[in-house]
């Protein structure tokens, strides 16, 4: 499947740096000893395929999903094959007892990249969903580097979400909080993060929803109003190798906005998708008759489709990278932008964050609402729209 002509582009974001650095990822690759955390998933499958191509010295790889697993070592093999190095996978949860044995007897590494997350808007529908996020989000994080640090690893690495920018969903607040939780880690520990865009077709995604839909002949449904940026899985992971080797303490990468990456509507895939397969789109007025009607019309070569404006809790508007109180270094590399952050942080309302959550958790029962509140506490300006409906009340 081409990535780029579906997402509206011809060309590869960050080639032109990958090509300029190429001998320093190489040269710090292949002497390194490398963790990635949540190896499994669409980021972390890119992550380790571009670090097991440079032939690193060591390199595991933890996920809970044992399947996505199996399915990354077949890649790798089928692909790149074997390295001269150590590979391992463990089918582990990062916030479990086994993961600190594996730490503790494995170790140490160099570099640690952590890909894991709860990073779906729909994750707003509940407070127990709500409770795992910030858990994963922010307290493994904190946790996870605080093991790295103390076997002396070189370099921490987190992935962020262009949503931390501004953040209008609680997905995008919690990282925009891990954040500000690892402003305060990176005076013992250093760190480098990435935001970037929409990953197409990554688990989960709409766009990967899309390969499903097709393969069971079902309708598409999509937003037409709703205009996202989008990278390849393959950039993802490029970009997070470069954050993670090359960025200094704070640092967090980002693409370049330029006509290279450019705004594209989900409706609009959706079409591009369907007429690369050889179906001509059929716009329905509803759920209803696009699933009466799916039978009839995939038969005549024709697929069908609704397309609706969006009213779910949690979309943004419009989409950023950074906001306009961060410093930016934007001559480093060519194609990729860094925010030089200062190590500024609110020591007592990192704590209070953190005692609120504990109480909660504790006392077996809350509401979004309550942790809400306590975000609202870290992140005053957060403009949470909550419209009462979510992405699980769609097709």
């Amino acid at each position: 499947m081409d990535y780029l002509s579906l997402i509206g582009r011809d060309e590869a974001l960050f080639e032109k740096d990958l090509i300029s650095y190429n001998d320093d990822l190489v040269s710090l690759v292949s002497k390194a000893r490398f963790l990635v955390i949540g190896g499994a998933g669409s980021i972390g499958q890119a992550v380790v395929g571009e670090i097991f191509k440079r032939d690193p010295a060591i390199l595991h790889v933890v996920d809970i999903s044992e399947n996505n697993m199996v399915e990354l070592v077949r890649d790798l093999r089928s692909t790149v094959g074997y390295g001269s190095g150590d590979f391992k996978t463990f089918a582990l949860d990062c916030g479990s007892i086994e993961f600190e044995a594996l730490m503790k007897n494995e170790g140490p590494y160099d570099y640690v990249f952590n890909l894991s997350a709860l990073k779906h808007v729909r994750s707003e529908k509940d407070p127990y969903t709500l409770m795992r996020m910030i858990m994963v989000n922010v307290f493994n994080t904190v946790k996870t580097l605080r093991l790295s640090k103390a076997m002396g690893s070189k370099k921490y690495f987190c992935v962020s979400t262009d949503k931390a920018a501004n953040p209008v969903n609680m997905m995008g607040a919690s990282k925009r909080i891990m954040e500000m939780f690892l402003m305060r880690e990176s005076l013992t520990q250093n760190i480098s993060m990435a935001r970037f865009a929409n990953v197409a077709f990554s688990d989960g995604s709409l766009l990967h929803g899309f390969n499903q839909r097709f393969t069971k002949k079902q309708p598409f449904s999509a937003p037409n109003d709703v205009r996202r940026y989008f990278v390849t899985p393959q950039e993802s992971g490029e970009l997070c190798l470069l954050s993670g080797l090359l960025g200094e303490n704070r640092d967090i990468f980002f693409p370049k906005l330029s006509e290279k990456l450019h705004l594209i509507t989900f409706s609009e895939i959706a079409v591009r998708y369907l007429r690369e397969r050889g179906y001509d789109p059929y716009e329905c007025e509803s759920e209803d008759e696009a699933r009466d009607r799916a039978e009839e019309l995939i038969a005549n070569k024709q697929w069908p489709c609704y397309f609706f404006k969006s009213d779910t809790t949690g979309e943004k508007d419009f989409e950023e990278f950074f906001t306009d109180n961060e410093d930016l270094d934007m001559e480093r590399l060519e194609t990729v932008g860094v925010i030089k952050n200062q190590p500024d942080f609110d020591e007592a309302k990192l704590d209070d964050f953190m005692s609120g959550i504990e109480a909660l958790r504790n006392k077996g029962t809350w509401t979004k609402d309550d942790i809400v509140k306590l975000y609202f506490g870290l992140l005053p300006e957060f403009a949470h729209k909550e419209t009462g409906k979510y992405l699980d009340q769609r097709m």
